[in-house]
């Protein structure tokens, strides 16, 4: 190994150790602040929620937390033996005894990574679906629901991530040096192809979509939509109910297309008022250009990162540095790849909290929008209501929130509307 090399490893060492340790000093305030306000409902809150349901949402989150903290232990094992251990290094050489094409031998070696990690991550999956949301009630999936979602998961990730893969390889290979510019508009081009595909061709494999029935909330709907100007092909109600109790509404598709979902749980737990609040919420951030701007930047960041992988892709520390020797003789397009993407992660997890504060503010602004064209207390109940079926937290650690939430905790969201 030679001195780029060696470097390039302590620097990935060192940023990998460092960014562990935040993570667990986080989930470390959040479990102790959390089990600290465990005794008594905030007083904002005192009169909706009960000290029971405050409690449960204490112990979710909890556990959710030190979950998340055995996973992420796990995770950077799985990642030093990977990379500084020559778990890729060996796969990649017994991939290469067996003769295959460069094109085939480049998508087996991303195929094999892929289901190995799949594989890490799959007793967390079990675990938090039939232990942990079973324990608190949520969960409402069979076993034999869960391994169909996972198989159908499996075949949809080959059926669109292989033909992906082999494009993206392609023109690392043909495109010369520019490659990175032209893999860019490719995936530019799939994000799009996936909004238009998503409510029609994928969502309907994994739930139910019926035209909703409730006549109050259809013409409450209806006249808030044409308020704001908004058209959609459609107000559905998805059966979230088989799977968990959580609550929840979304948009999805693009242009005319837009699909409006409600999850039959969030329907049979708000009041029709309540129930337009919230979508008034979400047609806030279409309104305000909150998802041209969030793809904006997700574009311009891809971009920046193709940029930096088409120069690290021709950099011989890069790989060595990661415990991988290079090919002399075959591409080594999938390794950069692989490996590119195994780091990226770690050199940019202290951004998270610049991702985290423009997305609440995003949250902050859809509130005001939603309060603007529907009653503001009528989003406030609605808020109420979800933190306790879902069990949120009202008493989040304060830099933990700062760090990792995309939404403004309970008690300052519900003052900003107030």
């Amino acid at each position: 190994m030679n001195q780029s090399s060696l470097i390039f490893s302590l620097i990935f060492a060192f940023a990998l150790l460092a960014s562990m340790l935040v993570k667990l000093w986080l989930a470390q305030r959040q479990v102790r602040h959390v089990s600290q306000h465990r005794g008594a409902v905030p007083a904002q809150f005192a009169e909706k929620i009960s000290l029971p349901a405050h409690q449960k949402a204490a112990d979710y989150t909890v556990a959710n937390v030190r979950l998340g903290m055995v996973e992420s232990v796990v995770g950077a094992v799985v990642l030093v033996a990977w990379t500084l251990l020559g778990g890729l290094n060996a796969l990649n050489q017994a991939l290469q005894h067996w003769a295959l094409s460069a094109m085939v031998g480049q998508l087996v070696l991303l195929g094999s990574v892929l289901l190995i990690g799949g594989l890490v991550d799959l007793p967390f999956s079990w675990y938090r679906q039939f232990v942990l949301e079973q324990r608190f009630g949520f969960n409402r999936m069979s076993l034999g629901l869960w391994l169909a979602d996972l198989c159908k998961g499996l075949v949809l990730g080959a059926a669109i991530g292989l033909p992906l893969a082999w494009l993206v390889l392609w023109l690392m290979g043909q495109a010369g040096s520019i490659w990175w510019i032209w893999a860019w508009g490719v995936v530019v081009v799939f994000n799009f192809l996936m909004i238009i595909l998503f409510p029609t061709v994928i969502a309907p494999w994994f739930n139910k979509f019926s035209p909703l029935q409730n006549d109050e909330l259809k013409a409450r709907i209806e006249a808030l939509l044409k308020r704001c100007g908004f058209r959609s092909s459609g107000v559905f109600v998805m059966d979230g109910s088989k799977r968990s109790s959580h609550g929840n509404a979304y948009f999805t598709g693009f242009g005319a297309g837009k699909r409006i979902v409600f999850f039959d749980t969030l329907i049979e737990r708000l009041l029709p008022q309540e129930v337009e609040a919230v979508l008034a919420h979400e047609l806030g951030h279409f309104k305000l250009r909150h998802i041209w701007k969030r793809m904006a930047l997700s574009f311009a960041l891809t971009l920046a990162f193709f940029a930096l992988l088409g120069w690290l892709a021709n950099q011989v520390w890069f790989y060595t540095g990661l415990g991988v020797l290079p090919s002399l003789t075959q591409p080594n397009d999938a390794l950069a790849l692989i490996l590119f993407f195994f780091v990226l992660p770690v050199f940019t997890f202290l951004l998270a909290p610049l991702g985290s504060w423009a997305s609440r503010r995003h949250e902050f602004e859809a509130d005001a929008f939603a309060a603007q064209q529907t009653n503001g207390r009528d989003l406030i109940n609605a808020l109420v209501k979800l933190y306790e079926d879902n069990a949120s937290t009202l008493t989040p650690d304060p830099i933990y929130a700062q760090f990792y939430y995309s939404h403004p905790p309970a008690a300052t969201r519900i003052e900003r509307l107030q």
